[in-house]
């Protein structure tokens, strides 16, 4: 019986590596509507692309990601965490394809700048609120966001700027990484621009005084990534971390958050489309790019 119940759990244990391993590849893309805009707006439609961890040669992600401009969507959004190795950026870049001609945002996350490490799997099981472990190798960062800045997409990394979407102007901005320390807050904040239909922040890991912060400024609609939404999940369980404070029910989707002063915005959690290569699985949480339409609703704050 002790063999029969040892052979049981390893081939049950290489079954669930098996669908690990297979989910981490089975894209799909998520549809969410957010009433935002002011009533009698026409509605928006954002695509948020998030945690991409590309290497040469993933052809599978690269297309998935690429046939996306089919959509054509008004704005998109990359929340960060493109690249997984020093000579990856012209695939990434070539990954977004048409992607590019649309009008688009980012920031950058710590895959942006440093490349991964190998870490003990079971670290993901573990909540961390610091970039830990050490940093990998320096990555060329310039290039990629030579790269996106080229094609017109505006550079948010602790900067502000004002957008053309459809005929209506867009207020976004964003910071720098928060776990890693980069954020500068203080250099975009201030209440948000009454001239404009719609305000947007932006960040890659969506820290609570990140969150708090914009929020408590007026900022109606939050969008960021890092989370892989928990990456292995438990069925009737959920994400069991999100590698920052943020509490576990938001790790991806669509959500409230109150700050500290009783603000409201509407919080957007991309799950992802990659992992590191050194932990290339995912369990109940497949890889994700989301289909934002935003609509009107009757007050501009979030109802």
């Amino acid at each position: 019986m002790p063999v029969t119940l040892a052979l049981a759990a390893l081939a049950t244990g290489a079954a669930g590596l098996g669908w690990s391993l297979a989910e981490a590849r089975s894209f799909t893309l998520r549809r969410v509507d957010v009433p935002v805009l002011p009533a009698g707006s026409p509605e928006l439609r954002v695509l948020h692309v998030s945690d991409l961890h590309l290497v040469p040669r993933q052809r599978r992600k690269a297309d998935w990601l690429r046939g996306l401009a089919a959509l054509r969507p008004d704005l998109v959004v990359s929340t960060g965490d493109n690249l997984a190795a020093p000579d990856a950026v012209p695939d990434a870049l070539a990954a977004h394809g048409a992607l590019l001609d649309r009008p688009g945002v980012f920031v950058l996350g710590s895959n942006d700048y440093y490349g991964p490490l190998p870490k003990n799997p079971a670290r993901y099981l573990v909540p961390s609120r610091r970039a830990d472990g050490g940093l990998g190798t320096r990555l060329p960062t310039e290039d990629l966001v030579r790269g996106f800045v080229s094609a017109g997409w505006s550079d948010l990394t602790n900067r502000r700027a004002r957008l053309d979407v459809a005929g209506l102007a867009i207020d976004v901005r964003g910071v720098d990484d928060p776990h890693l320390g980069r954020d500068r807050y203080a250099q975009v904040s201030g209440p948000v621009d009454p001239t404009a239909v719609l305000t947007i922040g932006v960040t890659h890991a969506p820290y609570r005084r990140t969150l708090d912060a914009m929020t408590a400024d007026g900022v109606p609609l939050l969008m960021a990534g890092h989370t892989h939404g928990g990456q292995l999940c438990l069925p009737w369980v959920g994400t069991l971390v999100t590698n920052c404070d943020l509490p576990r029910q938001q790790a991806r989707g669509l959500s409230r958050w109150t700050a500290p002063g009783g603000e409201e915005s509407w919080l957007h959690v991309s799950a992802g489309l990659g992992t590191s290569p050194f932990t290339p699985v995912r369990f109940a949480c497949r890889p994700e790019a989301t289909l934002l339409t935003l609509r009107p609703t009757t007050d501009r704050a979030p109802a």
